[in-house]
């Protein structure tokens, strides 16, 4: 008995020497955490990030681009108590399509206007913030807003790379610049919308512009210095120059014409990964200079690298393989939407892949080694092609989809939006599927047959003025009727659609998948909301007020997991869908937010702001028909870019059907002498007298005109503050 005493005594000192030494342990550990500068972030640890679950220290968090965590604490059976925890308010209204990464309780996130900001992770208290200070008459050189999508850290080095062009590092304890360079020749129409990747100690980043008439490229910056290790061209150049790799002298070939002089396009805007065993980056280019074939490249041809999968090596940034999605493209079927890599076992092989849900429509599964098209099937509606070749790896085109050839106009899906955009999706290991924020459109494509290259605005070649205008009831109803989104739950082994949530519209934000069996995804219509991963059941849902782009992410800070978002309307849809974004949702309250959540969160947003209304009073019209006509035109190819189709906002820039300035000269002050620069609204003298912008002015006013006689009045309220 005594013996027994001993020994269980002796027992519980040994517990309690061992629970004392975890504890000093543990302090020891948080106490070195604290002490370890901000964003140490390296190569072994974004390789080794799946056993430090709690950081989120990439675009999305790992190599691979999986957007899947390994962490569980909020899951199908707690997540009902998810709530609100902090939120943080951003000094702009524009689209907020980034996600935060968050390394050692920072969370580092850049917004519109490229604007870095560093905050506590568990609170949400601003640490720094850095504003670039972009000219906002950058606009004119911009298709889809004024956005960002993330940044890069680095070894104590937070990187991001601004409208203009320049790619930053920052120093992440200040926020103070490090160094910075401009990455292209400002003087022609290049912008950086897209996330900065680190990997061996370099930056990699690309740049966006392919419309507007730019040469395509990604290059690689050292951390340290900022110089330029290496520059892969996706458009061959001069060929009566050097190229500046072996294989643009056979992309070459694939031309016609003398599209260098125009650059080509084919700029790499979205998304990049990285898989260390075999040193390849891989990343997807844009579309031509012009969609239509014949305007870029009289003659035809292939187009090399517009439309690609390319895999350079990481290290001297040389060509590898490629494979062209769609050869001579002429939908605007970029491949710039995310490249995911991981081991699927296939046809009984364990096969190293990388996935892709295009544009276009199709999920393609490539080997990643070679280049190797495994399989492609279309996971929405198709018209432009009656499937994909699997010997030659080429689509299979549907007759008279090529409306450049015919000179017929085409009614095509998906529409230039994308089956799937740059919203990412995400891949869970545990249930083998792939998320995607998939969408249904279609787009009347016809030849603008006046065209020619403008010096201002992008030139697609094509009539943006062809379809007809959604000016009636009926038509209207049948155009949203034929708009879907959805979130898509894909087995990318069998080619098949698994279990799909249904959006109100197209254009919902992007997507996260967890351990815990969780997916997340933010709508148009303002609400952060999560699924079931196995089977697609809706388990929770909060409105935020304001709609959802980004993709969100997941991270602990004191064993306790969050759930970050940043809210935010915006975007290609946002600005050009004029009634068709309507169906998204009531976008008059847009107030850009970073929104963390977690079980048992007590924050609350505040009290929405009250609305005033603007007065819909357009001066009687004077023009004939002829001019208006003239007007609508013009309208098609200078002003929708920015103000919307059939002159409807989407909720981003002003409506012009309420412009104070339709009955005065400050039209013309605005139009030809750029009054408003300062605000993104340079001048168009370059492209417009003042007769065509009396034409423009009429056809805005009868416009306004129809949208009075009918009624409708949703455009004129907006935000009081």
């Amino acid at each position: 008995m005594f013996k027994k005493a001993i020994v269980s005594a002796t027992a519980m000192m040994s517990f309690f020497i061992i629970g004392v030494f975890w504890l000093h342990y543990a302090d020891a550990q948080s106490e070195a955490a604290k002490a370890r500068r901000p964003a140490q972030v390296d190569a072994a640890r974004l390789i080794a990030a799946d056993s430090d679950p709690g950081n989120w220290m990439s675009y999305s968090r790992t190599y691979s681009e999986q957007r899947f965590s390994p962490l569980d604490q909020i899951n199908a059976s707690n997540v009902g108590g998810l709530k609100l925890a902090w939120y943080h308010d951003l000094d702009t209204t524009r689209g907020q399509e980034a996600t935060p990464l968050v390394v050692d309780g920072v969370m580092y996130v850049s917004t519109a206007w490229s604007i870095v900001k560093a905050l506590d992770a568990k609170t949400g208290r601003l640490l720094w913030s850095y504003d670039p200070q972009v000219p906002r008459e950058i606009l004119i050189k911009i298709c889809c807003d004024a956005v960002n999508r993330g940044v890069a850290v680095w070894k104590g080095k937070v990187f991001v790379g601004t409208l203009d062009g320049r790619l930053i590092a920052l120093d992440a304890t200040t926020g103070k610049p490090v160094w910075s360079v401009q990455t292209f020749d400002k003087t022609k129409p290049y912008t950086i919308t897209s996330a900065p990747r680190a990997i061996h100690d370099r930056v990699i980043i690309g740049s966006s512009g392919s419309e507007y008439g730019v040469r395509g490229f990604v290059s690689a910056y050292d951390t340290n210095s900022g110089k330029l290790v290496w520059r892969f061209y996706t458009v061959p150049g001069d060929p009566s120059r050097p190229f500046e790799d072996p294989i643009l002298s056979k992309a070459a070939n694939t031309w016609h014409g003398q599209w260098w002089k125009a650059g080509g396009g084919g700029t790499v805007w979205g998304a990049i990964a990285y898989d260390p065993d075999l040193d390849l980056i891989y990343f997807g280019t844009a579309n031509g200079v012009e969609w239509v074939r014949k305007y870029r490249s009289p003659g035809g041809g292939d187009n090399w690298f517009l439309a690609s999968i390319l895999a350079v090596n990481a290290t001297t940034g040389r060509y590898a393989w490629h494979y062209q999605v769609v050869p001579g493209d002429v939908w605007d079927y970029d491949t710039t939407q995310d490249m995911v890599l991981a081991d699927l076992t296939m046809d009984g092989r364990v096969r190293k892949v990388l996935m892709h849900a295009s544009k276009d429509g199709f999920f393609y599964v490539l080997d990643r080694k070679t280049g190797e098209l495994l399989s492609a099937k279309p996971f929405v509606p198709v018209t432009w092609a009656d499937g994909i070749d699997p010997k030659t790896g080429r689509p299979i085109e549907h007759r008279g989809a090529r409306y450049d050839v015919s000179g017929k106009p085409a009614d095509i899906s998906p529409h230039p939006n994308g089956a799937h955009n740059w919203q990412p999706m995400a891949f869970n290991p545990r249930t083998g599927l792939v998320y995607i924020p998939a969408q249904e459109e279609s787009l009347t494509y016809a030849v603008d047959t006046t065209y020619k290259r403008s010096p201002i605005g992008p030139n697609l070649g094509i009539s943006l003025s062809s379809a007809a205008p959604l000016t009636e009831p009926a038509a209207k109803q049948a155009a949203w009727n034929r708009e879907k989104g959805y979130l898509l739950a894909w087995d990318p082994v069998h080619q098949r659609a698994v279990w799909r949530a249904e959006h109100a519209a197209p254009w919902n934000g992007g997507v996260l998948t967890t351990a815990g069996n969780l997916v997340a995804q933010g709508d148009t219509l303002g609400n952060f909301n999560i699924y079931r991963a196995d089977n697609g059941e809706k388990l929770w849902s909060m409105p935020v007020r304001t709609s959802i782009m980004a993709g969100p992410m997941t991270y602990e800070v004191d064993g306790q997991q969050y759930i970050a978002v940043l809210a935010g309307w915006g975007g290609g849809y946002a600005i050009l869908g004029g009634d068709l974004s309507k169906k998204s949702g009531d976008h008059r309250y847009n107030t850009g937010r970073i929104l963390a959540f977690k079980v048992g969160g007590t924050a609350r947003l505040p009290a929405v702001p009250l609305e005033q209304a603007q007065v819909l009073a357009p001066p009687a019209q004077t023009a004939d028909a002829a001019t208006i006509d003239a007007g609508r035109k013009l309208y098609g190819r200078y002003c929708v870019i920015c103000h919307g189709a059939d002159v409807v906002s989407g909720g981003v820039n002003p409506d012009l059907r309420y412009s104070g300035f339709l009955g005065n000269n400050g039209w013309f002050q605005i139009v030809l002498d750029g009054a408003l620069k300062k605000q993104g609204m340079v001048s168009f003298r370059q492209v417009l007298d003042h007769q065509k912008a009396a034409a423009i002015r009429s056809y805005v006013i009868q416009r306004a005109i129809e949208t009075k006689t009918s009624g409708e009045n949703y455009a004129g309220l907006t935000s009081g503050r």
